[in-house]
């Protein structure tokens, strides 16, 4: 299951999203029902009923809490135990649940473990752009016709800022960039993931990067003594298609009116990179030495690097 994307704590939606009614979603090739308990905690299942694999985000959560089967009734809990089989008081109910997974509601946006079973062996560890609660937080999601792994490098991709993005975010470098420019950019490994910075010719602008395993970007923008974050997060759906959540943060202009223009903000950005990383062939990244590379490489290569020896080591 979740081949490529196992056994790792990922965002799957955000809260706002998850009111009363389930919501199913595809992530790394298979099918996940959201919903909501009677305390309001949101709950996973696979989206395939036991009995006769009928999608249950097709049906309803019930009074009691449980997700109703749209086809033949059957209901099942948070943990998916089965409570209910209507016409059938004698049948083995214990035999006969759905298969969960482990979730958590953090900050605004509701992770899941890419395992089954009802424990996960670690905690998701956002970055605190997505978690303090004194931060103000916009989120705009995009679908991209793409492998995971090439919207992900994007992300942790210097280089590219001043050509695809030379109008926004990469204007900053067009500024003092010239033909015969160089970049620097560096890599630490950290306990979350890595951590780059890139210089040209020298000159450090403040602004970082982290990548958070397995599938988050968060861009510090400098603006002294103030917190301005874009992180991306980038979720499989399937071989060729990926969720992109954008979600920024900032400890100013809070206000609602102002909501609506960092949001705008962060999807042109945002659509700026789709019709580059959509034409990458093929359409996941391949092994390192399968395409040329150069030193401005570095944290691509460091995900690429780390995506073939945790996530799906039998590639290479």
């Amino acid at each position: 299951m979740f081949e490529g994307f196992a056994r790792v704590w990922t965002p799957l939606a955000a809260s706002a999203a998850l009111k009363q009614a389930p919501l199913g979603f595809t992530l790394a090739g298979e099918k996940i029902v959201l919903f909501r308990d009677t305390s309001g905690a949101p709950a996973a299942l696979l989206d395939r009923c036991p009995h006769r694999g009928v999608a249950l985000s097709l049906g309803q959560v019930k009074a009691n809490g449980c997700l109703e089967c749209p086809f033949h009734g059957w209901q099942f809990n948070a943990r998916g135990v089965n409570q209910h089989i209507p016409f059938n008081p004698q049948a083995r109910r214990e035999t006969l649940g759905a298969t969960p997974l482990p979730v958590r509601e953090m900050g605004d946006l509701i992770w899941v473990y890419t395992a089954p079973g009802v424990e996960a062996p670690t905690e998701p560890t956002p970055p605190e752009g997505l978690t303090d609660p004194d931060l103000a937080r916009t989120i705009i999601e995009r679908t991209w016709n793409c492998h995971w792994t090439r919207a992900m490098e994007n992300m942790l991709d210097s280089p590219h800022l001043p050509f695809v993005h030379r109008k926004t975010i990469g204007k900053f470098t067009r500024r003092y960039m010239t033909p015969d420019s160089t970049m620097t950019v560096t890599w630490d490994d950290t306990e979350f993931g890595g951590l780059t910075r890139s210089l040209v010719d020298g000159r450090d602008g403040g602004g970082r990067l982290e990548f958070h395993r397995p599938n988050v970007m968060a861009l510090h923008i400098p603006i002294p003594n103030r917190h301005l974050r874009i992180h991306a997060l980038v979720i499989p759906v399937d071989q060729q298609r990926t969720r992109l959540m954008v979600v920024g943060s900032r400890d100013f202009l809070k206000y609602r009116w102002a909501q609506g223009l960092f949001a705008a903000n962060s999807a042109r950005i945002a659509d700026e990179d789709r019709a580059v990383v959509e034409s990458s062939w093929p359409s996941e990244v391949p092994p390192i030495s399968q395409e040329h590379s150069v030193a401005t490489d570095r944290a691509t290569l460091a995900f690429r690097k780390y995506y073939f020896e945790t996530l799906k080591p039998s590639a290479i």
